[in-house]
């Protein structure tokens, strides 16, 4: 017991000195520390973008194409990104999967079409990265990842000398506290991030409801898929039936927030874009039931 207290001290007293605590955010945030500034968040995520686009092909014309800029049009009006240079890039990769880095750069799989049926449902995922950007998760992961990896070591070498405990135990034993911590708080910025996400989405005059109806897509498919699913109290996301319930629950706060704005001049209204039969299986949305009772509660 004196040895679990002992950890828990090292770990938590410290970390709090390495950076100046955050206000709660919009969106159901909690207290944080940040010891990056905006701007050398915004200079890491363009260096790495560029990256990316240099490492991978890109593609820019095409359905997909256009329905990830027409989104991208409307919100990024109503996303609060102080000298963002915005730029959305669709790239070849199979995986559904998007991003958002610090500095308004936007990434979007061609994967991602195998589960999002509709422009809202695009901006749901969309407004979900963005508001990981908003939040400023990118400089609170990166602060907590060397507060951890730091103060872990340092935990580690205190504990091997009060206790006697072998050096790779006790360095162990730190560092996987330091790792839990920072997991657990992972998910608290996914919850916020989905709830800021269904606000962006509202505000540009999507309805949030397809929110949910994406998360209940991206569980059947991920049970479809036969994709790793990890126990809950370990996963860095938060469980799809927990996305689910959170959504809902926060779907009268951005329902308040709909907006219907006219098409500005040039900009064809929002379509739909219709996933393609060969890639998304027909028999998805009646396995959702299935995938949810699969998902560790």
């Amino acid at each position: 017991m004196k040895t679990a207290a002992l950890v828990l001290a090292l770990i938590m007293g410290p970390a709090w000195a390495l950076g100046p605590v955050l206000p709660a955010q919009e969106g159901g945030g909690v207290l944080s520390f940040n010891a990056l500034s905006p701007e050398k968040e915004a200079a890491m995520g363009v260096e790495q973008f560029e990256i990316y686009k240099r490492d991978k092909k890109t593609v820019k014309s095409g359905a997909n194409y256009e329905a990830v800029q027409r989104v991208a049009r409307r919100l990024v009006p109503v996303v609060q990104v102080p000298n963002a240079k915005w730029e959305f890039v669709l790239f070849e990769d199979g995986t559904p999967n998007a991003f958002a880095l610090p500095g308004g750069k936007v990434g979007v799989h061609t994967g991602l079409f195998k589960v999002v049926q509709n422009d809202a449902q695009l901006a749901a995922v969309l407004g979900h990265e963005l508001g990981h950007v908003t939040a400023r998760h990118s400089g609170q992961r990166i602060t907590q990842g060397v507060a951890g990896a730091a103060v872990g070591a340092v935990a580690g070498k205190i504990l091997e000398k009060k206790t006697g405990m072998r050096p790779e135990m006790a360095q162990g034993i730190t560092q996987g506290a330091a790792t839990l911590r920072l997991l657990k708080f992972s998910r608290g910025q996914e919850l916020q991030a989905d709830k800021l996400g269904a606000s962006y989405m509202a505000r540009a005059g999507y309805d949030p409801q397809e929110s949910v109806n994406l998360w209940v897509r991206f569980a059947a498919y991920k049970s479809q898929s036969g994709g790793p699913s990890l126990p809950a109290f370990l996963s860095t996301h938060p469980v799809d039936e927990k996305r689910i319930e959170e959504l809902r629950a926060y779907l009268p706060s951005a329902r308040a927030e709909l907006k219907k704005p006219a098409p500005a001049p040039g900009v064809k209204p929002a379509q739909v874009v219709p996933p393609s039969p060969a890639k998304v299986p027909g028999e998805v949305l009646p396995s959702v039931p299935k995938a949810l009772r699969v998902q560790p509660r």
